[in-house]
């Protein structure tokens, strides 16, 4: 499948302006937010977005450090670069930026189709609030930081029960940076709430196990994680648009 990829920069509600990664298929089928890692709209974070839109996703990964380090990537290591950016997000900006993508999307290229969203360490935790935010028709996180209780970000625990979409996550179970208490406060609240979610623990990964340019990596369970997450977005966004379509 032939893909067309850019930047653009889309007007945030705030003022301010943000710029994002795009990768475009010759017809979409339809369209997905993809949120970053700490480290940036980065070379793995592009990777994923066309690989996704090699899938046939109209896919838009936005720089969420616009604010703070416009064009920011940082290696793995250097985490300390990362937290005055991820010290500064807020989740009235992220919301705001949420919205400034998916309506770049609905005006463009994907008006007529579905959309989803997924994201990867702090975007798995922006992927839920994207799904609290705008009308998504589903979401997947990865090792999404802050969903639950956190010392980072404000919890959604308490927000899970305004969850409309369905909601597939996945959890490293070596993962000391979230920890089982996180994962399992989002469990039970997703639980009592009644909501539609898939809830995926891989016992023997880390903390950012689908990144293969980290020492986390994980080839077995990234592949696996791979493989239901197109599967979970055919059922949910392709399978919708067919239907529109016909």
């Amino acid at each position: 499948m032939s893909l067309e990829t850019n930047y653009v920069n889309l007007p945030v509600s705030d003022g301010t302006s943000m710029r994002a990664y795009v990768a475009r298929p010759s017809k979409p089928r339809a369209g997905l937010l993809v949120f970053q890692e700490a480290f940036g709209v980065n070379a793995h974070i592009r990777d994923v977005t066309e690989r996704f839109a090699g899938e046939g996703y109209l896919a838009i990964s936005p720089e969420l450090f616009h604010r703070t380090a416009p064009g920011f990537e940082a290696g793995y290591t250097n985490f300390a670069e990362v937290m005055p950016h991820m010290g500064a997000l807020t989740d009235a900006g992220l919301t705001a930026d949420i919205q400034a993508a998916y309506g770049w999307l609905k005006d463009g290229g994907a008006s007529d189709l579905p959309v989803g969203a997924t994201g990867y360490c702090m975007g798995g935790r922006t992927s839920i609030l994207a799904a609290l935010t705008v009308p998504l028709q589903c979401a997947v996180s990865y090792y999404g930081g802050g969903i639950g209780p956190s010392e980072r970000f404000p919890s959604l625990v308490d927000r899970l029960k305004e969850l409309k979409a369905p909601t597939l996550l996945f959890w490293g179970g070596l993962d000391t940076h979230i920890g089982t208490d996180a994962v399992h406060a989002v469990e039970t609240a997703l639980t009592a709430a009644k909501k539609d979610y898939v809830n995926v623990v891989f016992s023997s990964a880390d903390h950012g196990f689908f990144c293969d340019a980290r020492a986390s990596y994980n080839p077995v369970a990234a592949r696996q994680a791979w493989a239901l997450t197109l599967e979970f977005l055919k059922l949910h966004l392709a399978s919708m648009a067919d239907t529109v379509a016909m």
